[in-house]
């Protein structure tokens, strides 16, 4: 790494960048903070941070511009819409806010040796490459969602008609690559379907980002008012669409009807987070948590009894659940309420650290988590394999330098 890119210029784009600590936010500020530590002049542009819960955070609003210095990176900040709530046009109004004001206000006097897009947002693709043709460097792209799939996949309200124009503007973004990174294996077939040759794509798993857990266990339990008797299931990070959230609460009401006690909880925020409580409203199964902090976050997840991860019966191939790698580190057990066929089922099963059930099921959901409670030790067994999993595919060395990779591969004989 050091031959390759001391002393160079590197210009990451990314809408998603720290503070921002859950979804493609880390993911990115790793790898920026990777390259700066091994002696690249590190650039990222980026938005102002406001996910999960869909609102500017406090100190970046009513900025217009900004640059600040984190982690040793210049991450240059622009404004753009924030929609409360997700349609496609109000999608497709953030993705044009934040390509506009990149188009306008490009990063000043940063000259690139390469310079590296992470996706889902389509505008980022867009400058990344556009940035890159005007320094006439090579562009590389992760890709996290695709977003052509996701419209098609997840249910936003207007999402049939912007499939077509998001999976056409995303096949063109890929086309123009150098490098394309995929986060699973089963994105390849729908990438090389766009036209991207199969030798430039490249599998590039994300890997966990949090540390593991070290605290009290009994303790944490405690603090956050979960009885020992009690089996409490934790869905942790964002609450949209895509996740098919209702099966939780559908799962929580026929808890409710049992005597065994059973607690479901979502953790997190999200443009759903207020439906999905108006839908719990007199459910005593069901409870909800604000966002952990950093250091809160693995303590809160080893905590719980189940990890639960869902995706909406539609996903197949669109994106993999970040939450996942935090997921196998506290050494719980996953349920996965997933398409069996998508690339998620196949994460969880190839872990060994879960098992997978049908979508959309609540009963079925329920009595897997039934099953797990009534079986303490193949549970813990199941839930073991996730750190090993951990450390054998998923460590942050391994991935840094999986992206490190295809930065080499793509200046290599330049």
């Amino acid at each position: 790494m050091e031959d390759s890119f001391a002393g160079r210029c590197v210009l990451v784009v990314s809408t998603n960048y720290a503070p921002e600590h859950t979804g493609i936010g880390p993911y990115s500020t790793q790898i920026a903070e990777h390259l700066a530590a091994s002696g690249a002049d590190t650039h990222v542009l980026a938005g102002m941070p406001h996910y999960p819960a869909w609102r500017v955070a406090e100190g970046y609003r009513g900025q217009w511009r900004m640059r600040e210095r984190r982690g040793g990176v210049a991450v240059h900040r622009r404004r753009h819409t924030v929609p409360p709530r997700q349609t496609a046009l109000r999608r497709a109004v953030f993705e044009a806010s934040i390509l506009a004001h990149g188009l306008v206000a490009p990063p000043r006097g940063v000259r690139p040796d390469v310079v590296l897009s992470q996706m889902p947002t389509l505008a980022g693709g867009v400058l990344g490459g556009r940035l890159a043709r005007r320094a006439g460097v090579p562009h590389v792209v992760v890709v996290q969602d695709l977003m052509g799939a996701a419209a098609a996949q997840s249910g936003i309200q207007g999402g049939g008609r912007a499939a077509a124009v998001a999976g056409a503007l995303e096949a063109r973004i890929l086309r123009g690559a150098d490098v394309v990174g995929v986060v699973h294996e089963s994105f390849v077939d729908r990438v090389t379907a766009m036209g991207v040759p199969r030798a430039r794509v490249h599998v590039v798993p994300n890997w966990t980002h949090v540390k593991g857990p070290s605290g009290d266990r009994a303790e944490t339990r405690a603090r956050l008012g979960w009885q020992p008797d009690e089996t409490v299931v934790l869905h942790a990070g964002n609450m949209g669409l895509k996740q098919g959230l209702e099966v939780l609460v559908e799962a929580a009401r026929l808890a409710d009807q049992e005597a065994a006690p059973v607690r479901f909880v979502l953790m997190g925020d999200g443009n759903q987070r207020a439906h999905l409580q108006q839908l719990a409203a007199g459910s005593s199964a069901l409870t909800f948590l604000p966002p952990a902090g950093a250091e809160e976050f693995p303590e809160v997840l080893a905590a719980a009894d189940v990890l639960a991860v869902t995706q909406k019966a539609s996903v197949l191939d669109m994106s993999l659940p970040s939450k996942l790698t935090s997921y196998f580190m506290t050494g719980r057990p996953v349920i996965a309420s997933v398409a069996a066929e998508g690339g998620t089922a196949q994460e969880v099963l190839r872990s060994g650290a879960g098992t997978v059930i049908a979508p959309e099921d609540p009963k079925a959901l329920l009595a897997e988590v039934r099953a797990l409670a009534a079986d303490p030790e193949g549970s813990s067994r199941l839930g073991a394999h996730g750190p090993q999993y951990v450390e054998q595919r998923l460590s942050s060395r391994a991935g840094l330098e999986r992206i490190t990779a295809l930065l080499r591969l793509a200046t290599a004989g330049r």
